[in-house]
């Protein structure tokens, strides 16, 4: 799930919110399957889904998104995954306000809270407070907020520069708009819009790697497709069932 997460969260642009709908509402779900290939085969290694509720926080509506990944269960024996997050955030700017994260992986299990203060710019943890930029987002937010974006607006080549705290770290990051396209998955064919994400180098991803990720040229921004190299292997996520959009999907045909 960190792997997925890591993967997704690179999608997180910090632009100001254009005047078009939010593209999701509540009760939208989406789950992904993750494929893993280590010898030139891509196996069914998990899946994830992400849930999104609008509840409320600290007197104000916010959108709640539920991340959760787990490993198929017949190769817990060889590496099991139960992985959560949890990202609140404003539903009238989108500006994260807490997040949460509870991995269990192997025998690694950690939990983690986070507290955004947009006013005063800082994100406080179990391991003090922390100066971070204003819109910082949230891995979870992240995708989200990225999903609100205005794609037509780029040409190929544009990078979007967005920042992030993860592992009491700010991380200053850009995604590439490279283009539009159509993509195949094991799921459907979709009209689709190409990016190519920098990513943050270390156990999951070596400096030379490279990421593509597809999104749904439409107004939700789905991402339907994500593929790179990982220290070990690599991945392939794709989008597998989607309920309660907002609106109609890119879909050409489905598999």
């Amino acid at each position: 799930m960190r792997r997925l997460i890591t993967l997704l969260m690179l999608l997180g642009p910090l632009l100001q919110l254009s005047a078009q709908e939010v593209p999701f509402k509540h009760g939208e779900k989406i789950t992904y399957t993750v494929f893993y290939n280590v010898i030139g085969i891509y196996i069914n290694a998990g899946n994830a889904t992400f849930t999104t509720s609008v509840e409320q926080y600290n007197n104000n509506n916010v959108f709640h998104v539920v991340g959760e990944g787990a490993t198929n269960s017949k190769y817990d024996w060889i590496f099991k995954v139960r992985d959560r997050y949890e990202s609140y955030f404003n539903t009238n700017d989108l500006q994260s306000v807490k997040f949460i994260r509870n991995i269990n992986e192997g025998s690694f299990k950690m939990h983690e809270e986070v507290a955004f203060n947009q006013q005063t710019n800082t994100a406080v943890t179990s391991a003090g407070v922390y100066k971070v930029p204003a819109k910082v987002q949230d891995v979870i937010n992240a995708i989200y907020y990225a999903r609100n974006l205005d794609y037509n607006s780029y040409k190929p080549g544009d990078k979007i520069n967005f920042s992030m705290f993860l592992d009491n770290k700010v991380y200053n990051l850009y995604v590439k708009y490279v283009g539009k396209e159509v993509i195949k998955t094991r799921y459907g064919r979709y009209n689709a819009i190409k990016l190519s994400p920098q990513l943050i180098t270390g156990t999951i991803f070596k400096d030379d790697d490279k990421m593509t990720m597809w999104v749904t040229d439409d107004a939700n921004h789905i991402p339907v497709r994500v593929e790179s190299p990982i220290a070990v292997g690599s991945i392939k996520i794709d989008l597998k069932e989607y309920q309660n959009v907002k609106f109609p999907l890119s879909i050409i045909a489905k598999n």
